[in-house]
């Protein structure tokens, strides 16, 4: 019986495991520092977590534990960090059907220049397109098109079509052309973002630069459950919380960007029970802050910038702020900089020599429960610093620094809690020990049993979703235009892995559009449901 869960998570710092049984209960979790090569920190995280579960079959506890896993399901920072760092992108063909009206302002506009040179393979812009209220402008450029690609050398082709979300069909046209006469993957911009033609075009053009990245990733989870002699059957975490298949993944994988932080928000709601809370997840470099709404990440309202590129597409609400347990302590002051996955190695409480802000909690005795003898090896790092005034500049220090960071607490939970303060405040991450027990703007702080692999546990947990985002007429078709939006983002979370029997529409959204000569609303609808056994 395959009635066991497991969920990975790869953070800056350390890469998470959990193994969840039946009843969604953590029954075995690992922690493994985070390599240079992501993929390597993932087999080591999955290798721990299956012994820890090995343990547990020693002891009878669980029968054939490894045998029972049935779904493996990874959140991952291998897309995010393939645009940050500029490595392993395809080419990309950019096509915009939306000429003469928006050559004003050319595809790839505002790119930082490296990330251009290292992506664009070329880019037009040809004759289609639809208006607002979803008629054509023109017919699409199918000539043009091939114009364009005969003799160019591409990976994959981003299509962007002038409100596409109102109509797709220009694109779906481009789409079938290109996969017909120069098989070619093409990432067309109505599955991927929302209205904002510069926004949607540039996620659209990442989609297509990472499905060399996507493939590398899938191939290297599936090879690594096939080494382990694992059955499960794998999925991605979006950037959205939920899950979608692997063949999901390699059509969309810009979607796992921002997946770690909705991650980590899923994970907080689960293991705390409380559905509307400020998130923070503390790590090794940096803390995470988010808010729960009704259980989901509480999405940004604003375009999101991703390696310098302004996108569309739906993220949560995160800050970030420069605090972790790894951040470097100075006088005065501390970070930006961590020593990040070194800290076992570096910091004080570690026999190190590097005076860190896991040190400064320490210090201020807010110590973890695991953390046995963190305190008399700071004292004795203290010490062998010097004599009795070093030691008073030292404690000084600490001291300052646990004040420093507090307020940098308190400021990020302020601005993220936008005047309302009856939330309660769930600590998460490997470093959340380094938060208060109160902080202003929070009614409490909730401190959840395994909150430092809650972004593992995320992952474990999340439904298959699938959203639309659309122009609907506001006359008396409305309501079956609406009913027809829901039905397809159905299907879409149904593509995404969810059991069909299961998807239910958990958000929808109407905005009325002014200064149209036909009276128009904006739709997003999303759809989320347990996963297909």
């Amino acid at each position: 019986m395959a009635d066991l869960r497991v969920g990975i998570d790869v953070g800056g710092t350390n890469t998470d495991a959990v193994v969840l049984d039946a009843d969604g209960r953590v029954i075995a979790k690992a922690k493994r520092p985070t390599t240079p090569d992501v993929t390597e920190g993932l087999r080591a995280a999955l290798d721990a977590v299956l012994n820890e579960l090995g343990k547990l079959r020693e002891l009878s506890e669980l029968g054939e534990g490894q045998a029972r896993i049935g779904r493996v399901m990874l959140g991952t920072t291998h897309a995010t960090n393939a645009i940050l760092e500029r490595r392993n992108l395809g080419r990309v063909a950019v096509l915009r059907l939306g000429a003469p009206a928006t050559t004003s302002v050319p595809p790839l506009s505002g790119w930082p220049g490296d990330l251009r040179a290292a992506v664009s393979a070329g880019e037009a812009i040809v004759p289609g397109g639809h208006y607002v209220d979803g008629r054509e402008i023109g017919p699409p450029g199918l000539d043009a098109v091939r114009r364009f690609l005969d003799g160019l050398e591409a990976d994959a082709v981003a299509v962007t079509s002038v409100f596409s979300p109102a109509s797709g069909d220009h694109e779906r046209a481009v789409e079938e052309l290109v996969k017909a006469e120069y098989g070619l993957p093409v990432s067309v911009s109505h599955e991927i973002g929302s209205l904002g033609l510069l926004e949607r075009e540039n996620a659209t053009v990442l989609n297509a630069a990472l499905y060399g990245v996507a493939a590398h990733v899938t191939d290297a989870l599936v090879t690594a459950l096939a080494e382990r002699g694992l059955g499960a059957k794998p999925y991605l975490a979006q950037n959205d919380g939920t899950l979608m298949t692997l063949e999901h993944a390699a059509r969309l994988p810009v979607s796992t960007i921002g997946s770690g932080p909705a991650n980590s928000l899923r994970g907080a709601a689960y293991l705390s029970g409380v559905a509307d809370a400020i998130v923070v997840d503390v790590g090794g470099t940096s803390t995470d802050l988010g808010v729960l709404v009704g259980g989901f990440p509480r999405e940004s309202a604003a375009a999101v910038e991703i390696g310098g590129v302004l996108t569309n597409f739906r993220m949560p609400d995160i800050l970030a702020i420069a605090l972790g347990g790894g951040t470097v302590v100075r006088n005065p002051g501390i970070g930006p900089d961590s020593v990040g996955y070194r800290i076992v190695e570096e910091a004080l409480v570690f026999g190190g020599s590097t005076v860190t802000m896991t040190d400064a909690a320490v210090a201020a005795g807010r110590t973890p429960g695991e953390a046995a003898g963190w305190r008399e090896r700071l004292e004795a790092a203290v010490r062998a610093r010097g004599s009795g005034d070093m030691s008073e500049r030292m404690a000084d220090t600490l001291q300052r620094a646990v004040a420093i960071a507090d307020g940098m607490v308190v400021d990020a939970v302020d601005r993220m809690a936008l005047g309302k303060t009856d939330r309660p405040l769930v600590a998460v991450g490997g470093g959340a020990f380094l938060l208060p027990d109160a902080v202003p703007g929070a009614s409490r702080v909730v401190r959840p049993e395994h909150a430092e692999v809650a972004n593992a546990v995320g992952a474990a947990i999340a439904l298959a979703s699938g959203r639309v985002d659309t122009i609907l007429p506001a006359g008396d078709s409305r309501s079956k235009a609406i009913e027809r939006a829901k039905e397809e983002a159905a299907a879409r979370a149904v593509a995404a892995g969810a059991d069909p029997s299961g998807v239910e529409i958990v958000d929808l959204l109407e905005v009325p559009l002014s200064y149209l000569s036909e009276p128009a609303v904006r739709v997003h609808v999303k759809a989320a449901g347990p996963l297909a056994r």
